[in-house]
């Protein structure tokens, strides 16, 4: 009954989905003491362990959105500390925690804004999201669960409550060009035209205008200062020197507003002052252009991947039911890409971050595309992220309030957590779901991202391999292999509602025997050649 219930419920919500074509498959796995779903049909293959190297799951955290450790409704670092046990336990066998090995903190400087993209002083942490000691706790937790963990550094601007900006603000008034502080941000006499493209603010009472592209309470720092740069320089260093792994590069194509060329030549000094740090420094940039532009920064630091992510992007193109052959055909170009073009860089997808329409609200946990679009992107090599609460299905988008607070609501915990959504937030087509709920769940979002990442874990080929795409004709069906320490893995996806059938000798002569795990919302079988998986589910074959 419960399963015809279910699958009943799943065919009524998915549009266009004839009943003939959707045969559910409900996982049952073991409960917890506390009744939480244990996953433990994955399989741990020898040489499983922890490579020391960044090709990771990474979790972005909108910090102030994530966990309330105080009851002031704003989320913070000790919420952080006190969920490590949800993103990763420290026992990558053990089924229950996410297992996540990276953690990304949006912006934790103090600053007057709820989102922190405009700081004030890089050397304090908010007193809204804790303290420094907060800070070196959580890193010390995250290595004792070998998590790296990543600060989010904004040096294209500041607020102009930073002290710099006031120093700024005084030498122009006092007209006192020797004043170390005179040219740190961009600026124009009177009488200059602004440059096409760009946006230009006025200090109250005065001549003077500064550049500020993003809000007239950033401005923007003028790297042709020297000063500038080792000054920012000195922040990344005094991160890498408390312990963090590194950091993310925000709107990192504007440290030179419009010129490529120069903005690389800043980030390849940068990047290799800090490498003589910690060699093994983690670093990836916001290059939001197309593939392309991203490229130009590629021998200098991993950039995220905008062209698969997002409504339009092809991995929730191809969770829709779409193609998986034009979807690996294009992975394997953009990681051939990547490794042709840098030593240094890593593929790097996602479906969305703080900055998009979450991804819930289009692909949807009802109709299953969520599981699809979370297979097609853990389950590829490099450093993917997942932006917090995708895993639960949070909705958010800007809509007609055209807000950013709406794609970085309060996290749905289930158990009393006060954290609240953010300032000059008004979605409120939230999820109906929580942590709590979804744990509980043995075929829920929640546990197929947890199983998910311990498949990618149990076969390390998957996250570190060489990529190569699997050609199949006339069918939806793909896949790829991938080769690491001289043994070869399978990941094959079927995106489609209803089973299918390919034979594995038209698209590889490699002989597979086993499969290694199945995940999605149906079963497997491999008999010789011959591969029969359900709809909605991918599979790796060793």
């Amino acid at each position: 009954m419960k399963r015809f219930v279910c699958a009943l419920l799943a065919m009524l919500l998915v549009c266009g989905t004839a009943m003939a074509e959707f045969d559910l498959y409900i996982k049952q796995y073991p409960l917890s003491e506390s009744g939480e779903a244990i996953i433990n049909d994955v399989t741990f293959v020898d040489g499983w362990q922890q490579a020391d190297d960044n090709n990771r799951v990474f979790y972005e955290i909108f910090v102030g959105s994530f966990s309330d450790s105080n009851g002031d409704g704003v989320g913070d670092l000790r919420g952080i500390i006190n969920r490590m046990d949800y993103l990763n336990d420290g026992d990558p066998t053990s089924g229950l925690s996410l297992g996540v090995e990276g953690i990304w903190l949006t912006p934790i400087f103090l600053s007057p804004s709820y989102h922190k993209y405009d700081v004030a002083d890089y050397y304090q942490i908010d007193p809204q999201f804790g303290t420094m000691e907060d800070l070196k706790e959580l890193i010390e937790l995250c290595h004792e669960r070998d998590v790296k963990i990543i600060l989010d550094l904004v040096i294209n601007h500041t607020s102009t409550g930073h002290n710099w900006f006031r120093q700024f603000s005084s030498a122009h008034l006092t007209q006192n060009p020797d004043n170390i502080y005179y040219d740190y941000y961009k600026w124009l006499d009177p009488e200059e035209q602004a440059p096409a493209g760009r946006t230009y603010a006025k200090v109250a009472g005065r001549d003077l205008r500064y550049e500020a592209n993003f809000s007239e309470t950033m401005p923007e720092l003028n790297f042709d200062n020297g000063a500038v740069c080792y000054a920012m320089l000195d922040v990344a260093k005094f991160y890498l020197e408390l312990g963090v792994d590194g950091f993310r590069f925000d709107a990192a194509k504007y440290i030179y507003y419009g010129n490529h060329e120069s903005s690389v030549e800043f980030w390849d000094w940068y990047i290799g002052k800090l490498r003589e740090v910690k060699p093994d420094v983690y670093t990836v940039a916001e290059v939001w252009d197309g593939d392309g532009v991203i490229d130009n920064y590629l021998p200098v630091t991993s950039c995220f991947n905008f062209t698969a992510s997002q409504t339009a992007g092809i991995i929730a193109e191809t969770a829709g039911g779409g193609d998986v052959n034009r979807f690996t055909k294009y992975v394997e170009s953009y990681l051939s890409g990547v490794d042709a073009i840098s030593d240094n860089a890593l593929g790097t997808l996602f479906i969305s971050n703080h900055d998009m329409d979450r991804a819930a609200g289009y692909l949807t946990m009802a109709s299953g595309r969520m599981k699809v679009a979370a297979s097609l992107y853990l389950l590829s090599p490099g450093s993917p992220f997942i932006y917090y609460g995708e895993e639960i299905g949070l909705r958010g988008s800007r809509g007609g309030a055209n807000t950013d607070a709406n794609r970085r609501l309060a996290m749905l915990w289930g158990d009393g957590d006060t954290v609240r959504d953010p300032e000059g937030s008004t979605y409120t087509k939230q999820s109906t779901y929580t942590v709590k709920d979804l744990s509980r769940m043995s075929d829920s979002l929640l546990n197929h991202y947890k199983q998910l990442i311990m498949i990618r874990k149990a076969n390390p080929e998957i996250a570190r391999g060489e990529y190569k795409a699997l050609a199949f004709t006339n069918t939806k069906v793909g896949g790829f292999t991938c080769t690491w320490n001289g043994s070869t893995v399978a990941v094959l996806h079927n995106t489609t509602g209803s089973d299918k059938t390919v034979d594995l000798s038209q698209a590889t002569d490699i002989g597979f025997d086993t499969l290694a795990a199945v995940a999605g919302g149906g079963q497997a079988f491999l008999e010789g050649t011959v591969l029969t998986i359900g709809g909605q589910t991918s599979v790796v074959l060793r």
